[in-house]
């Protein structure tokens, strides 16, 4: 028997075991809330006499040691009136110096002294919101949804104070009706939560907890009542911005358009607006990215675009709604499967796509203005969750100058943007069934544009899940849906020759190009069955990604033509044992193949994770593939071999609650003579509460056999279908860094600095074709008949090569450029942020980057440093001011 059945086999017999145990929901305690008849000083010195009544304070550890009472006495009170409710407790220390005042960030969950409050006001035991304070007073806050996630992109407009007094320290929070959602009654009942995390012990304790082992969070909350004849209240809220860019960037002799300097005043806006007790209205005009990092400089020599998350306040903020194809669900694994983003938000206001005319010198729009953009969220009842967002972006005009004259071009056409999402929820969660359209329309002026983008595109499909048991130990979800582009004959040709689809595979029965064509249509789904409870763990999925599938004009797709299957199983111990606080064990058996049957990726895995009782871990993983073949590899081309390989990883990291805290990974990946290694150090150091210092080093080397270069066309190239694919030897590396500050002076002002520096080279060297489709056999040119002469310049660099495959014989030379590269970038920013009244910030950004590059393939750590640093750089300021109004 086969060692990838034998695997096979076993995971299989671990999915299809029964449980071990069942996990019964457990009773669920009431906590009265009191109104409020005199008004609340909001300090955190608990004075007021709503607060000298009996608290609750049975709170139980989850770690270190799961049931047991919590080591430190918390007891906590609710109380509320007409416009907010009010959260109260007084947190015991029997070592009161020891408490772990740590400053940070809002949103900042570092190691230290914090207690949190979580509510779920619409009582669906699925979604609600959570509270934060740290014993610094650092505030965070965020959402709650598909009971077990959250979401800390919203940010609430409450407030909270803590006071530190001789026997521990007490909190006090003010949390506006208006800024939760619920449905008005006259009495009503909510779910509700309530945590301590103790730095220095690293120990959580709650009113109610997810056993290790286990799911469900927000449906194990205790309840909360005596609230009573409280209105939601009618919630109008605008935040208006202005601010200031000035750039100064290198000045290009001759270019009119790039004197090194420029100032662009600013003004936009944000507004939300309460639909009855259910939806939020959310509306913005000009968005801008002011207040974030910069994006991480890559280099990617891959057929694949790059992945950038959202920074934009207004989109990432409820961005769970839109959420697609994962719900009921806590564990949700794969293995080479890169699931398709539906919704990928960075498409609105992207850098225009569209060509230049001919022309000397071109100034193009950065970003593609939003001139108005809107969604609207919420619940249409306790159990059906509703979204939409719309979105006009403007048509934007490149500058151009060809031989002094000056015009204007369109390289963006006026589009317009729609998302809408439904999720109805039954039997408590049991069971969910969603959908989900996208649609895209652009308006072009320049009909030279329409052989360059899509006219429309459409996605529609529909999502859900089933538990199998009434424990929701066994959970089976999934996703399907289809997708649909339009545009001109030369657009559709273009879309199927692209990097996503390939249809000009020349040995590819299953596809082919059809240039009559005006639209392009495909599929894609996926199906997951979980097992998330229990000591046992098991997880098997099969999906599909049809050749024709398309979502890239407002979602994000890798690739198409993929049927990808997996099962995997493990164990965890979650108790602690002799040598580890826990640990857990995982294997797995995967498998892809494209539509026409070519099995084009297959293997193994096994991973382990370890806590140890000085809460130190590590982990290691470890794969192996067996020969398949590429289907990707020719860009375009024949079937390729694809060598088989190994992976070995191992990483730990030390305890967060020490001074200085370490981490380090490797991973080499090797096939024959092909290896590739990765190797990242991470280095914490906090020498004040208030400051941290993070280092994160990496190192990337990598020896390629056969990369991609180029295809020449020679019909004389019979053996490879009148192409010849080029490849070469590459050696790369990569020497790159994270470097960040955050110094945080108080809960509302801080400053954060990042830096990140890079420097890459990749040298190719034995240039070769490929012999025949289906094998890993190459013509080296050079040998064989054939010869390959360099070609240099006036510095005496190779500046391209020329190349006779045949040597004296009839196929034609042809002339390749020398992709050697040697890249070094610097990026970094600094943010100076000041909440000066809640809801309203102040920014200072200061923005640098800088670049060199030289056509020479040899790393050279010196003198990539030396010319980065004598490198002009481009440097961005940018003051920015909003204002928090509430109506």
């Amino acid at each position: 028997m086969t060692r990838q059945r034998t695997a096979a086999l076993f995971l299989l017999a671990l999915i299809f075991a029964p449980p071990l145990f069942s996990q019964d929901t457990p009773p669920r305690v009431t906590i009265k809330a009191v109104r409020l008849d005199s008004p609340i000083t909001l300090d955190g010195i608990l004075t007021e006499p709503v607060w000298h009544r009996s608290g609750y304070s049975d709170f139980k550890q989850k770690e270190p040691n799961q049931g047991e009472p919590a080591t430190e006495r918390t007891e906590v009170w609710v109380a509320y009136d007409e416009e907010a409710i009010y959260i109260a407790a007084d947190l015991h220390e029997t070592a009161p110096d020891s408490i772990m005042q740590v400053l940070g960030r809002r949103d900042a969950f570092i190691t230290a002294d914090w207690f949190v409050f979580w509510v779920d006001p619409y009582y669906d035991r699925r979604s609600g919101f959570y509270f934060g304070i740290s014993a610094a007073g650092t505030l965070l806050d965020g959402v709650l949804y598909n009971d077990d996630s959250d979401d800390d992109s919203w940010d609430g407009v409450w407030e909270g104070k803590v006071y530190i007094n001789g026997h521990g320290w007490t909190v006090e929070m003010r949390i506006p009706f208006s800024q939760l959602r619920f449905h008005q009654q006259k009495q009503y009942r909510w779910g509700v939560n309530f945590g301590r995390m103790i730095g220095r012990k690293n120990e959580e304790s709650y009113v109610v907890y997810t056993p290790r082992g286990q799911s469900g969070f927000v449906s194990r909350f205790v309840d909360l009542v005596g609230m009573d004849n409280v209105v939601p209240p009618a919630q109008v809220e605008f935040l208006p911005y202005v601010n200031t860019r000035a750039e100064y960037t290198q000045a290009e002799a001759g270019n009119p358009f790039r004197d090194g300097s420029r100032y662009l005043p600013g003004l936009g806006g944000d507004l939300k607006v309460a639909l009855g007790t259910n939806l939020t209205l959310d509306a913005t005009i000009n968005p801008d990215f002011g207040q974030v990092e910069v994006d991480p400089a890559v280099v990617n020599l891959s057929d694949v675009e790059t992945y950038y998350p959202e920074k934009r306040p207004f989109f990432i903020e409820g961005a769970n709604t839109f959420r697609f194809g994962r719900g009921g669900s806590s564990t949700n694994w794969s293995f080479n499967w890169s699931e398709p983003t539906i919704f990928y938000s960075r498409r609105i206001g992207r850098a225009p796509t569209g060509s230049l005319p001919g022309s000397d010198y071109a100034d193009v729009p950065i970003g593609t203005t939003i001139l108005s953009a809107a969604k609207v969220t919420g619940k249409v009842n306790s159990s059906v969750n509703v979204g939409t967002v719309h979105a006009l972006t403007a048509r934007e005009m490149a500058d151009v100058s060809l031989n002094g004259s000056r015009s204007r071009a369109e390289v963006e056409p006026l589009t317009y943007y729609g998302v809408a999402r439904v999720q109805q929820e039954f039997n408590k969660g049991h069971q969910g069934l969603g959908v989900m359209s996208t649609y895209a329309s652009r308006f072009f002026k320049d009909e030279r544009l329409r052989s360059e983008m899509n006219n429309n595109s459409l996605f529609a499909g529909l999502d859900g899940w089933v538990s199998l048991d009434t424990n929701r130990t066994w959970v089976l979800t999934g996703w399907g849906g289809f997708s649909q582009v339009w545009g001109s004959k030369e657009r559709m040709v273009g879309v199927q020759q692209n990097s996503q689809h390939y249809f000009q595979r020349p040995d590819a029965g299953h596809v082919q190009i059809d240039s009559a064509a005006t639209s392009l249509g495909g599929y894609a789904g996926r199906l997951f069955l979980v097992k998330q409870k229990g000591a046992v763990m098991a997880n098997a999925a099969f999906g599909v990604v049809s050749p024709g599938f398309d979502v890239n004009d407002l979602g994000f797709s890798w690739r198409t033509d993929v049927v990808n299957m997996h099962v995997a199983g493990g164990y965890r111990w979650t108790e602690p044992g002799k040598l580890f606080r826990r640990a857990s064990l995982t294997a797995a058996f995967f498998q892809n193949f494209d539509f026409g049957g070519n099995v084009n990726w297959r293997g193994v895995w096994q991973s382990g994770n370890l806590e140890f009782h000085n809460f130190w871990s590590m982990f290691w993983n470890y794969a192996y593939n067996p020969q398949t073949v590429n289907n990707r590899r020719t860009r375009g081309g024949p079937l390729m071999l694809a060598l088989p390989g190994r992976q070995f990883g191992l990483g730990f990291s030390t305890d967060s609650r020490k001074q200085w805290v370490f981490s380090a990974d490797a991973m080499l990946y090797h096939r024959t003579n092909e290896p590739e290694i990765m190797a990242e150090v991470g280095v914490e150091w906090k020498p004040a509460p208030s400051l941290n210092v993070s280092f994160s080093p990496s190192f990337y080397r990598d020896r390629t056999r056969a990369m991609w270069v180029t295809a020449v066309d020679d019909p004389l190239a019979t053996q490879t279908y009148g192409r010849r694919y080029i490849f070469a030897v590459l050696n790369q590396t990569n020497l790159a860094a994270s470097i960040r500050v955050n110094w945080t002076f108080t809960p509302q002002l801080s400053l954060q600095l990042f830096l990140q520096p890079l420097l890459a080279a990749g040298d190719y060297h034995d240039f070769k074709e490929l012999r025949q489709p289906k094998t890993y056999n190459f013509l080296e040119y050079g040998k064989d008949g054939s010869t390959l002469t360099e070609v240099r310049n006036g510095e005496g660099n190779v500046e391209s090569y020329d190349v006779d495959p045949d040597g004296a014989g009839p196929a034609p030379k042809f002339n390749i450029s020398n992709p050697d590269f040697r890249f070094s970038s610097l990026r970094g920013n600094a943010v100076l942020r000041w909440e000066y009244h809640p809801g309203s910030v102040l920014y200072l950004v200061w923005t640098q980057s800088r670049s060199d590059y030289e056509n020479l393939g040899e790393f050279a750590f010196g003198r990539s440093v030396s010319r980065l640093v004598n490198s002009k750089a481009d440097n961005i300021f940018m003051l920015k001011m909003t204002y928090w109004f509430s109506l």
